[in-house]
């Protein structure tokens, strides 16, 4: 398979300028993520930023590879991608600006269901893209039991 760069750094852009665009409009997050009480486990604040940044980027290649291959249900994978990208998106807004900590829970539960289903169809497609979507939907997954520990104890 030949690379096409273009496509490449777009695949990779997109996911980063999503989270970059969500960061902004969540400024002082972690702020309050310092302030609220928090489940075991919680890492500090500066992990999100470096951990978001490498899944944005497996993403982002993952999106390349499908979106290079010759797969016939190509485009509901995409869209896919675009519809967990979205309420990727969203989330942290519901979260950190609207401190909607129960309503953020089961946000995030149904982005899980759609990064399931994403990765499955990107599996479908190829595997390496399959494969590339396991961390994110892992770190979601932990996301999860951090967001439902909040609501918990907040």
């Amino acid at each position: 398979m030949i690379i096409n760069l273009k496509k490449l750094v777009i695949s990779i852009l997109i996911p980063l300028a999503t989270g970059g665009i969500a960061g902004l409009l969540t400024r002082g997050s972690m702020d309050t993520y310092s302030q609220i009480v928090r489940p075991p486990l919680s890492p500090p604040g500066r992990v999100f930023p470096v951990v978001w940044t490498i899944l944005y980027i497996l993403m982002g290649v993952a999106f390349y590879i499908v979106w290079q291959s010759e797969y016939e249900n190509k485009k509901t994978a995409l869209l896919l991608y675009f519809a967990q990208l979205a309420m990727n998106f969203i989330w942290p807004i519901l979260f950190f600006n609207l401190e909607a900590y129960g309503i953020s829970f089961v946000w995030l539960l149904i982005m899980l269901v759609l990064i399931l289903f994403t990765a499955i169809a990107f599996y479908a497609a190829d595997k390496r893209a399959g494969y590339l979507m396991i961390p994110y939907f892992v770190w979601v997954l932990f996301a999860g039991y951090l967001n439902l520990g909040v609501f918990i104890l907040n």
